[in-house]
């Protein structure tokens, strides 16, 4: 288990902490930023915020766990866990909210090892529960994100319909899915 500050814990596969906050996440290139954003505003609540965020990534033996420093002194430590496959997936998390980023992450490189960075712009809009994020991911381009928030109980399946709705409704074609993190394409370009 990767246990952190707050003493929050990401249960080994096939362990599940009942609490654990999920959501349907699915992430897609986009071939015209510009066509989508129009779309996914007109399908949101309205109000749009756009957020810098500077992801460092660090070496776990369970599931994932990075550093989101906003670069406003505000950051958030993040252990998650989620299948690696194209199509709507189910993420359980843990957040803990940090004041410190930049001395957090100082301490977690010495003690873990940094395994890649991610910088991007996000514009985050939202369509009821469905988190929808319009990325500029430095050295990648344009990609979006779907995150489905399910409520304590409630089945994945649910969340999954949601997703796939909303992405026919902003155009999604299969073939624009994509597996993994942004870290993940990034190490794999660089390998290149």
């Amino acid at each position: 288990m990767c246990r952190f500050r707050s003493q929050v814990t990401i249960p080994a596969p096939g362990e599940e902490i009942a609490t654990m906050p999920s959501n349907i996440e699915i992430k897609a290139k986009v071939n015209r930023p510009r066509a989508l954003e129009e779309l996914a505003r007109q399908r949101s609540d309205g109000s749009a915020e756009v957020l810098h965020q500077d992801d460092t990534f660090f070496h776990c033996t369970n599931g994932r766990l990075k550093l989101r420093d906003f670069g406003n002194g505000r950051g958030e430590l993040i252990a998650y866990r989620r299948a690696d496959q194209a199509g709507p997936k189910t993420s359980r998390y843990s957040i803990s909210p940090t004041d410190d980023p930049a001395g957090l992450r100082t301490t977690l490189s010495e003690s873990l090892g940094i395994l890649g960075r991610v910088r991007k712009r996000r514009l985050l809009l939202m369509a009821g529960r469905t988190r929808i994020h319009l990325d500029e991911v430095e050295g990648l381009g344009s990609f979006m994100e779907l995150e489905v928030v399910l409520a304590p109980g409630e089945s994945e399946a649910e969340g999954v319909r949601e997703a796939d709705e909303l992405m026919q409704a902003l155009g999604i074609e299969p073939a624009d899915l994509i597996e993994g993190a942004y870290l993940d394409l990034l190490l794999t370009s660089e390998r290149r």
